[in-house]
């Protein structure tokens, strides 16, 4: 069944009308199909009998760390930042401890780095640019580490590469970074320079990357194999990235829209910002390569056309296996800035980090709380962001794929946002995809996209208070790309802004969603006529099944076999 927005709103209307004339509230039927089960369920078989290439829902079973593993590593404790001098007391500042231990072990092949209970002040950024290792306190209730300085105090102003007068550190960099160590050489070297760096895959420039294979016959969504012209730099468990290329006229935007029909007369020319995102790049590992045949680790997420140039290439060295665990980052309290003048008291960072991840970290008095940026695969479970307003509690940017946001909380402000300021929520924006936030609780936000033409991600089994507000330049192009979906969402004070989608997203699925009503709407449809979205199980946060990553997951849609080791 699909419900368009106006018919909600007569409905609402005539709903208003019967309170007032009655004082009662009539409940609305939810319908069902012909055997007697909530739609959704039917949308649900059908997503099982196509997972790969179901138009409306995306395939996130294997999204987060290690394609969904849990539990994390837990590698043996090689240094203790007390012996390395970090106080527990917050007398001295223990960065340069903490990031001397965190450098050794990392040097030494890996391991944890163990942070006692305590709290521990630092006054520069925590840094992890080795892969392999993990940086453990006691917990989130017994280790805190306390900052007391801004990155723009550390490291300098960063204003954007678009022009204005905007800080780049309203949605970028942590006060704890876990980012390569040449990639962060490169980035900060160019902030202090006052050269705005591009912060994806592939270097400041973004043309640091040389090809490895063209693909040579058509591909489409879904599909696990490709043929190339020579696979010879192509190893399995090769870590690479898949690029597609636009043609003239913007057929790969209008693809990542699910080809619509309104998406072919939509002005493309003047979406600056999303143009310069382009090429698509989709980090990928190599499971497979026989002949000139390439099996990839997850389903292409979208088609490989001829006129895009589909090619793998090279990629930025990640940060892999490594993780933050068992800590609050508090910062000093300060006023939340105007809207995008942060000054970079941000929390944690991901930044070219693929397979890492987080868990029970709670971030307080945060500008940002926690930041996906060309992240790949990175899972944050038990997170938490509270204290005073934050301008994006996570954000998810700059080509980040197939990362979980899971068991996660958004605290009311503990004091009134100052005006002019803006809380955004979950964001998502920049080329992401098959992105997941699930069992969430929410007290403030909405669910932010923030242009930049994201596409195929999820949010599932959350609770939400929805005041925010998506934002994102209008050259940023369009809010949402295709296969964005919702999946039972309870909302607690009846506004759909930015969560009820189906008359704004294309080729979406909103299901099992609260009833909600259009009030100080600003996410409008970008494209005329017809969006092939679904609304199942309307009114009801309660379909079967509850959570759809959980379910994807048990799916158990195999990967293919790797050959070889990881590299």
């Amino acid at each position: 069944m699909v419900i368009s927005r106006r018919t909600l709103l007569q409905a609402t209307a005539t709903t208003a009308a019967s309170t007032a004339l009655t004082g009662t509230v009539h409940a609305r039927h939810v319908p069902e199909t012909a055997t007697g089960r909530p739609p959704s369920l039917s949308l649900w078989d059908e997503f099982r009998a196509s997972p790969r290439t179901h138009p409306q829902i995306p395939f996130i079973g294997r999204a987060g760390f290690a394609g969904g593993s849990t539990p994390f590593p837990r590698r043996p404790v090689r240094a203790d930042v007390l012996r390395y001098g970090a106080r527990p007391d917050g007398s001295a500042d223990a960065a340069p401890a903490i990031n001397r231990a965190i450098a050794e072990t990392g040097a030494r092949g890996g391991g944890t780095v163990r942070l006692p209970a305590g709290r521990f002040r630092i006054d520069d950024i925590i840094r992890i640019g080795h892969s392999g290792v993990t940086l453990r306190g006691a917990g989130s209730g017994a280790t805190t580490l306390y900052a007391t300085r801004s990155l723009t105090e550390i490291i300098g102003p960063y204003g954007s590469r678009y022009g204005g007068d905007k800080s780049s550190w309203s949605w970028a960099g942590g006060l704890v970074w876990v980012c390569p160590r040449a990639r962060y050489r490169a980035l900060t070297e160019a902030i202090r320079a006052g050269r705005w760096p591009f912060e994806g895959w592939t270097g400041n420039r973004r043309d640091q990357w040389r090809t490895l294979a063209r693909v040579t016959s058509a591909a489409r969504r879904g599909d696990l194999t490709v043929t190339v012209d020579a696979p010879a730099a192509l190893r399995p468990g090769d870590r690479v990235l898949f690029q597609l290329s636009d043609d003239p006229g913007h057929g790969l935007l209008a693809h990542m829209c699910g080809d619509v029909e309104g998406a072919a007369g939509y002005d493309w020319s003047d979406k600056t910002k999303l143009l310069s995102y382009v090429p698509y790049e989709w980090p990928v590992r190599i499971a497979a390569v026989r002949g000139r045949r390439v099996t990839l680790d997850r389903p292409l997420p979208l088609d490989a056309r001829p006129e895009w140039v589909p090619r793998f290439t090279t990629l930025a060295a990640p940060v892999t296996g490594s993780g933050v665990e068992g800590l609050t980052i508090e910062m000093r309290e300060t006023t939340q800035s105007p809207h995008l003048l942060d000054t970079g008291y941000n929390g944690l960072a991901m930044q070219c980090a693929w397979d890492c991840w987080a868990d029970d970290v709670h971030v307080v008095n945060a500008d940002n709380g926690f930041l996906l940026v060309a992240a790949k695969a990175v899972t944050l479970r038990r997170t938490r962001v509270s204290g005073r307003g934050s301008h994006h509690p996570y954000a998810c940017r700059e080509g980040s794929h197939d990362n979980l946001v899971e068991d996660f909380a958004v605290e009311r402000p503990a004091t009134p946002p100052p005006a002019g300021t803006q809380v955004h929520g979950i964001n998502v924006e920049g080329l992401s995809s098959h992105n997941v936030w699930s069992r969430g609780r929410m007290a403030t936000g909405t669910f932010d996209t923030h242009r930049g033409l994201p596409f195929a991600c999820v949010r599932t089994e959350i609770t939400l208070h929805n005041d925010g507000a998506h934002g994102g330049d209008a050259v940023a192009g369009p809010l949402y790309g295709a296969r964005f979906t919702h999946w039972n969402v309870t909302v607690t004070n009846g506004r759909a802004g930015c969560v009820r989608i189906d008359d704004v997203a294309p080729y979406s699925a909103t299901v099992g969603i609260s009833e909600v009503t259009a009030f100080g709407q600003i996410d409008r449809p970008d494209f005329p006529g017809p969006l092939h979205s679904r609304l199942d199980g309307y009114g009801t946060p309660a379909v079967t099944p509850p959570n759809l990553h959980t379910a994807q997951r048990r799916l158990g849609l195999p990967a293919p076999r790797r050959q070889g080791g990881p590299r």
